[in-house]
């Protein structure tokens, strides 16, 4: 929605006067302010001001600087006058430089053209130039008094095409070489009329010593070889400005593909905060020598403590870390960047408001501060009345109050940006020096004298180190890390923090992973999930395991949330949408990468209920939930992403559906259990049956295949009709017939065992509702008591004799008293009385219906109750057990009374032991 304003010149003075800037310019172009449409300065008014200046008799550089200052003379209006939005004024100035760029990128074009000819590729097609905006103008955030950082790439070196008389004849890199210097003419040059904008080609490949423009294999090697961490803070927001034909066209897709590997690490990559901390010193550093001597450089709203750069720094850095992973943290405007932060959890939602509003009014101060005397400055002026006018224009009633709301954002800023940094010290801060936690560290030690200030066991493991090959090898800067982090465990060991076993088997962990340092980064940076990783490595085996396997996951410690929340399905769909969706915008949306986006998604929400789990937060009932859902999930968006995907699918939606089985089938899942499902179609289409064989080896290749970043799921589909003879998708039909004993193929007993735990998973409504009424009607159908008795002693006495436990001990899931004795009993229970008593049919685990068939009368008094806590119990036991990978047999008397507790319901259901 634009901003209204009448006519320019005839509206009286109002704050804007103030403005020496402005003054001038009503003296100047006052006649010539009309050309400018009313309201908000876009793309469009001005393409027609333009226009009209060009219509009479202006050059193309005059044209473009009289349009520069008929639009600064209205955004100052906009702004000082009506308060309008920061977004109108950024927006305006983004689209000044974006059209002045494209224009003066087609003068420059043609007239080479007509010297040279079109420089042409290796195989004689013509050759895009694109011209890169960086900074604010690649996120569309420019200022009022702005450079603007470029870097000039062309598509492919070669030669131009020449003259048609075969004379002129140069390289591209020549042509575009001077292409640079006629923009720069157009564009940044001072004449009478000004200019229209700085120009700043520092950022290019080699800084002022490169050429002005590189060509695309140059830029490749440059960032793969030499680029350096600070620039990849610059490259996070570049943009394709100009021209405008080029930027959507599908070779830009090769330079994104450049780019986005070098700016986003496929991992974790808090290597970055010390390149932060080196920059920002160089920046704090150059501000103090810019303001020794004059006190009032000091207050400097972009460059000073708590300023826009400190600010933008750490929105920016939280983005690099993670934008690797986490492609929807790719939004160049700053507040956009806020606003996915807190969607990702990696900002607290009050913290990101009070920053957002911290950014408005740091960026509107310097607006008007710009707007003064039009010069690029960010310092606060000294003339009283300039400032008195500045407050004024920010709705303060005088100085003090605007000063002291200035000095309330500015601290805000400073205090979350130290505490990324680690640096909290202000007064070293002022200094110049911005350090991390080991700032002003003493160097480590070197591995001997390492080992002599280590107590026993970690003393011994880490001696291991004197022959390890990857040790010797790592760069200093790594290993200073790796021994400092040995040494803050150390410390922790003797301070009672962290346990004898952990330690070692942190060390285990680190000496997998020492090449990716960045994970060494992390732990440094990040004391709290240091120890968080040292608590949960200490708790049990299998975390361990599931660490070395996928590290990228230790990250999720750092949240403050984590162990309070539970997982919330919407919230991961969401998520891996809101993903799916940053891909796509830059198409880097191919099956790799979706593959890789499902498996760091599955693996953190893994983690984040292990941790809740050996943290003590969740029962094993609650984790069983969880696990389930989060597969259900996987399955949901897995399969939705599969059928978009699928060549010769014949429908938008598929009339399909998963029938999950088992643990899965029953919400009783554990850490790395594989999936029991079946699948089948309700679709009359004559293509169906080979479409949807299609789709379900798409599906179980996605869920099983292992890439870089590991599988999703084991997927077991003998449950399907006739097993593994059977056909892979079934119509729904065949699978209803098989299961109600119509016809010649039917189910067996310990399928219809199986049913008690079927549950549907996902699919269309219909489908729902039809397999809920087979299930009900297969559990309920009248069968043979004795019969059904027989069948299901017989096979639990098959299952003891290939489970034996060792003598004198009690295997807690297949021993007489077991686990399985009491699964056993419940199904009997359901496939004979659930006829005659329907709430038995609903599938609520184990325990709950142990409970019911106690209160329906089909179980004496209290045995059903035992029997559901012993249950319990049991499960407790074994999921603790195999949290530390440790045997699941016992010795007597331990689990004795749960033991007979089952004994009693099988007597009571069965009459025989």
């Amino acid at each position: 929605m634009q901003t209204v304003l009448t006519d320019p010149t005839d509206a009286a003075p109002g704050p804007a006067a103030h403005s020496r800037f402005f003054q001038r310019l009503h003296r100047r172009y006052g006649p010539q302010l009309a050309l400018l449409p009313a309201g908000a300065p876009v793309r469009a008014t001005m393409e027609q001001a333009l226009a009209a200046l060009l219509a009479s008799g202006n050059s193309t550089a005059t044209a473009l600087r009289t349009l520069r200052q008929l639009v600064m003379e209205r955004l100052m209006r906009l702004d000082c006058e009506t308060r309008a939005p920061l977004e109108v004024v950024t927006r305006a100035m983004t689209e000044l430089a974006e059209l002045a760029l494209d224009r003066a990128c087609q003068q420059a074009r043609q007239e080479l053209d007509e010297r040279h000819g079109t420089p042409c590729g290796p195989d004689g097609q013509p050759v895009q130039f694109w011209i890169i905006g960086m900074g604010k103008l690649g996120a569309r955030e420019l200022n009022v008094s702005s450079d603007i950082d470029l870097i000039y790439v062309y598509e492919h070196d070669g030669d131009t095409a020449g003259t048609a008389d075969g004379r002129g004849r140069i390289s591209n890199h020549e042509y575009f070489g001077r292409a640079v210097k006629i923009i720069y003419s157009l564009i940044g040059d001072t004449t009478e009329h000004g200019l229209v904008f700085r120009v700043d080609l520092a950022l290019r490949p080699h800084g002022n010593s490169g050429p002005p423009a590189v060509s695309l294999a140059a830029l490749e090697e440059y960032l793969q070889i030499q680029g350096r961490e600070w620039e990849r803070f610059a490259w996070l927001k570049s943009r394709v400005v100009a021209p405008f034909d080029c930027i959507a066209s599908p070779q830009v897709q090769a330079l994104r593909a450049v780019v986005l590997p070098f700016v986003f690490r496929r991992y974790l990559d808090y290597n970055v905060f010390d390149a932060l901390r080196a920059l920002h010193r160089q920046i704090r550093d150059h501000a103090a020598r810019r303001s020794a001597g004059h006190p009032e450089r000091a207050n400097d709203v972009k460059l000073s403590r708590g300023g826009i750069r400190e600010l933008e720094f750490t929105v920016q850095l939280l983005q690099v870390v993670r934008g690797g992973q986490f492609p929807e943290l790719r939004r160049r405007p700053t507040l956009q960047a806020l606003e996915r932060l807190v969607q990702a959890g990696l900002m607290p939602a009050p913290t990101a408001e009070a920053l957002a509003q911290a950014y408005l009014f740091l960026r509107q101060v310097e607006h008007r501060i710009q707007y003064l005397d039009d010069q690029q400055t960010h310092v606060l002026p000294t003339r009283d009345d300039d400032l008195a006018w500045i407050a004024q224009t920010m709705g303060h009633a005088d100085c003090c109050s605007f000063l002291h709301a200035l000095d309330a954002h500015r601290e805000l800023v400073a205090q979350e940006f130290d505490t990324l940094l680690g640096g909290n010290d202000k007064k070293q801060c002022n200094g110049g020096g911005c350090g991390g936690p080991n700032a002003n560290a003493a160097p480590p030690p070197e591995l001997e004298a390492l080992l002599e200030q280590l107590p026993e066991p970690l003393r011994e493991r880490v001696g291991e180190w004197r022959t390890h090959a990857r040790v010797g090898a790592l760069r200093e800067e790594a290993r200073t890390r790796l021994f400092r982090l040995v040494q803050r465990t150390a410390q922790w060991l003797r301070e009672g923090r962290a346990s004898a076993t952990a330690t070692v088997r942190l060390v285990d962990w680190l000496e997998s992973l020492l090449r990716r340092e960045s994970y060494l980064a992390l732990l440094l940076e990040r004391p709290a999930v240091h120890e968080q990783l040292l608590h949960l490595l200490g708790a049990a085996r299998w975390p361990a395991r599931y660490l070395l396997q996928h590290p990228g996951v230790i990250d999720e410690l750092a949240g403050s949330s984590l162990l309070q929340e539970r997982f919330v399905a919407a919230d991961f769909e969401r998520d891996l949408s809101l993903r799916l969706a940053s891909l796509r915008s830059t198409q880097e949306d191919d099956d790799e990468a979706l593959l890789n986006l499902l498996r760091r998604a599955h693996h953190a929400e893994t983690f984040r209920t292990l941790a809740r789990d050996v943290g003590g937060r969740l029962t094993v009932e609650q984790v069983a939930d969880d696990l389930s859902a989060l597969a259900d999930s996987v399955l949901r968006i897995t399969a939705q992403w599969c059928w978009e995907r699928l060549k010769n699918r014949h429908r938008e939606q598929p009339e399909f559906a998963i029938i999950g089985y088992g643990k899965l089938g029953g919400k009783e899942l554990g850490y790395g259990s594989d999936l029991d499902i079946v699948f089948v179609f309700d679709d009359d289409d004559e293509r169906a049956p080979e479409v949807y064989a299609a789709f379900v080896r798409k599906l179980i290749n996605w869920l099983t295949v292992k890439t870089g970043e590991g599988d999703l799921f084991e997927i077991d589909t003998a449950l399907r009709p006739n097993g593994n003879s059977g056909l892979l998708v079934t119509s729904f039909k065949s699978y209803a017939d098989y299961q109600q004993q119509r016809g010649s193929n039917t189910a067996w007993t310990w399928e219809h065992q199986a049913m008690t735990r079927a549950r549907f998973v996902l699919g269309t409504e219909a489908l729902r509702t039809r397999f809920d009424a087979v299930r009900a009607a297969v559990i309920s159908a009248p069968r043979d008591a004795q019969a059904l008795r027989g069948e299901i002693t017989t096979m639990r006495a098959r299952v003891l004799g290939a489970h034996p436990a060792p003598p004198g001990q009690f295997d807690i899931k297949y021993s007489e008293g077991g686990m399985v004795d009491a699964e056993f009993a419940m199904q009997y229970l359901v496939l004979s009385h659930s006829g005659t008593h329907p709430q038995l049919l609903d599938n609520v685990g184990n325990i709950a219906l142990l409970q019911r068939a106690e209160a329906a009368g089909l179980l004496p008094a209290g045995v059903g109750q035992a029997a559901a806590a012993a249950y319990r119990e049991l499960r407790r036991v074994q999921h603790r057990a195999r949290l530390d990978e440790a045997p699941t047999q016992v010795m007597p008397p331990a689990l004795q009374a749960e033991r007979a507790a089952v004994q009693a319901l099988w007597l009571a259901v069965f009459g025989t032991p």
